[in-house]
């Protein structure tokens, strides 16, 4: 394939960085091999704009839960090196089918099959950032019968949060200090409630060490779903959830004193 270029109008999307903390995409990026098929990825634009603002070329950039690869394209489009994991072989092999085109410079892009609670095999303090996008309980299911281990298999929220604390540590040892780590998670109902998925995410990483940064709210268009629900929900006296939180965390620095943060804003 001929080398494609990461410019900022590919294919007649037009690419802006963002500039506030509310994200919309009504038309996704459809440059170089990204491809909305895969059900469940994120828009290029959302790996665009935080790869651009938190990393450098050159560096390394790790997403532990990769699915349909689009964080490791968007890697290889702006020179920074990636690793791709999951624990879905189908995942990896599309991964590596969407990174099979030319470009300059050359980085290095890495995928293979790991479980993102534990992966040991990634260096303590290694990566320059993460940027995932895991699954929302067993909204989608991503592998059919479901792998042991796969998150998108678990129907208890207490216990999806139980697993992605095990994913935040992880994330914390690899992550080098004063970096950054990025989550789009978004939130579910259970029969007349909502519940509020994204948050309890957010208080694990916090747990784990991480400080939160930014709570980017991501606008949600073109759900497959969005008619079905659309003449339920005034019978059934609820609001469609079109709305997803891309959270932004930084592991602080070696001797940072956090006591400030911990003891107003994360015990409210």
């Amino acid at each position: 394939m001929a080398n494609l270029e990461s410019n900022r109008r590919i294919k007649n999307i037009e690419y802006a960085p963002e500039f506030t903390t509310v994200w919309s995409f009504p038309q996704r990026g459809n440059w170089a091999t990204h491809n909305p098929s895969y059900r469940g990825n994120f828009a290029p634009q959302i790996a665009r704009n935080i790869i651009e603002m938190y990393s450098q070329p050159g560096q390394t950039i790790l997403d532990p839960m990769v699915g349909g690869g689009t964080t490791l394209i968007e890697c290889k489009l702006l020179g920074r090196n990636g690793i791709g994991l999951d624990i879905n072989p189908q995942a990896v092999q599309i991964t590596k089918q969407s990174l099979k085109f030319n470009h300059t410079p050359a980085t290095v892009q890495q995928v293979q099959i790991a479980d993102a609670r534990n992966i040991s095999f990634v260096e303590d303090e290694s990566i320059d950032l993460v940027l995932t996008h895991p699954p929302y309980l067993n909204i989608i299911k991503y592998s059919e019968p479901t792998i042991e281990g796969d998150l998108s298999g678990i129907s208890s929220a207490a216990k999806f949060c139980d697993e992605i604390e095990k994913v935040a540590g992880e994330l914390f040892r690899v992550l080098k200090p004063d970096k950054y780590c990025a989550i789009l998670i978004g939130d579910t109902r259970k029969g007349r409630h909502y519940v509020p998925l994204a948050f309890g995410v957010m208080r694990r990483f916090q747990k784990a060490g991480f400080i939160l940064k930014e709570d980017i709210v991501k606008v949600q268009h073109n759900c497959s779903r969005t008619g079905y629900w659309k003449a339920k929900a005034p019978v059934q006296k609820f609001y469609l959830i079109m709305h997803e939180h891309l959270f932004v965390f930084r592991k602080p620095d070696k001797g940072e004193n956090t006591t400030i943060l911990k003891n107003s804003a994360y015990n409210m």
